[in-house]
């Protein structure tokens, strides 16, 4: 189905952070497949690791215990502080089974109509539940009716949340990312987080995370309310889990321990042995490979050379982000910089027709990312002077 206005290229392979396409030109990937591939391409121990587990099993079904899901599972807990996982192949379907988990949650408390504090911008996925809290008009378009249960609040406004609260008896959960990807790197403050879980323990309402996006190491934590104070009660995550590997998962704690039971949700593929072994090879090489400080050391370099490049351009509005996870804001539009850029050698993309993302593997070095601010700076210069 035409569902992609995909660009005229195609690769045919790729080492570290390096693509090659099928004419043999090469590509430097500052879009990690959109955040999917923290460990690059061809990585040496994540190949020997899908290799040897498809040599012994990839499925069996959630039918059985799977030792493998039981030690990821233990693996991402250990990370997040969180107490259980549910293994899903997607961040949409983390997402849903978030949502089910606080319609349920409402449901038990004897709310008919739970509803859902969601934000202005926010990106939850494509299937209905998930669009429905996602709040961007095109991608909802033309699939009416949707899902009822939402409530959208501005980002980074407490006192609109707060309002929110007064005026609808049957919130039960406020969703929100750390930092919002699909909208233009939008991050949150930290007191912005921590004023959101005071609010979750005065009305015993979930906090829902959506690190789809930003876990995995990306920001410089293995997630990103890391940064902050704070312990949600439900964490989703998929993108950088498996390094291409189709994976994610929804994690409870808290207030959301025990309102799933068996027979509420399900997932055919879920938490396979071939997806445990991709998600604990990948949580290997981040801690081995100490991908989370390098993520850190290279997030900040290319926020500084950006920012010094680029200073004295009027059309750059802002340079903001975390760890490997940046936006450039224009005043104008410059989606046309995705193809100058890719003629460049250089793989970026752009959200809301006026931010250029970067999401450059974790294993980028110091010359890789200089050749970013270079070639991005130089490019970002001669659009804009043209304008």
């Amino acid at each position: 189905m035409p569902t992609y206005n995909r660009y005229p290229i195609a690769f045919d392979h790729g080492e570290g952070v390096w693509l090659y396409d099928t004419e043999g030109n090469k590509y430097l990937d500052a879009i990690s497949g959109i955040a999917v591939c923290p460990l690059g391409h061809k990585h040496p121990a994540f190949t020997k690791a899908l290799i040897e587990q498809s040599q012994k099993l990839i499925h069996t079904s959630n039918l059985y215990n799977i030792p493998l899901q039981e030690k990821f599972a233990a693996t991402l807990c250990q990370e997040s502080g969180m107490q259980e996982v549910f293994f899903a192949n997607s961040g949409t379907e983390a997402n849903e089974a978030a949502i089910k988990i606080a319609r349920l949650y409402g449901h038990n408390k004897g709310i008919s109509l739970p509803q859902i504090i969601v934000m202005e911008g926010a990106f939850h996925g494509r299937s209905m539940g998930s669009l429905s809290a996602t709040h961007n008009s095109k991608h909802q378009e033309g699939f009416a009716p949707l899902l009822e249960g939402f409530v959208r609040a501005p980002l980074n406004d407490v006192a609109a949340i707060e309002k929110c609260l007064v005026e609808n008896a049957g919130i039960v959960a406020i969703m929100l990312e750390p930092i919002q990807g699909e909208s233009g790197i939008n991050p949150c403050p930290t007191s912005y987080l921590e004023a959101l879980q005071s609010l979750c323990d005065k009305n015993n309402l979930l906090l829902i995370l959506d690190e789809v996006q930003t876990g995995n190491g990306r920001t410089g934590k293995y997630f990103s309310f890391q940064h902050s104070l704070i312990q949600p009660d439900v964490l989703t995550t998929a993108k950088g889990m498996g390094n291409g590997f189709p994976m994610g998962a929804c994690l409870i704690g808290g207030r959301a321990i025990a309102v799933m039971q068996a027979g509420h949700h399900g997932s055919t593929f879920g938490g396979s042995p071939l997806a445990s072994a991709a998600g604990l090879a990948v949580n290997q090489a981040i801690h081995d490979e100490k991908l989370m400080q390098n993520a850190t050391l290279q997030g900040e370099a290319l926020l500084k050379g950006l920012r010094g490049n680029l200073a004295d351009i009027t059309a750059v509005k802002e340079v903001r982000g975390l760890g490997l996870m940046l936006g450039i804001e224009l005043s104008i539009p410059c989606s046309e910089l995705v193809n100058l850029a890719r003629d460049k050698g250089l793989l970026i993309t752009v959200q809301m027709d006026k931010v250029v993302r970067l999401l450059p593997p974790l294993i980028i070095n110091d010359a890789e990312t200089q050749q970013i601010i270079d070639t991005l700076s130089q490019l970002i210069r001669k659009f804009c002077d043209d304008r």
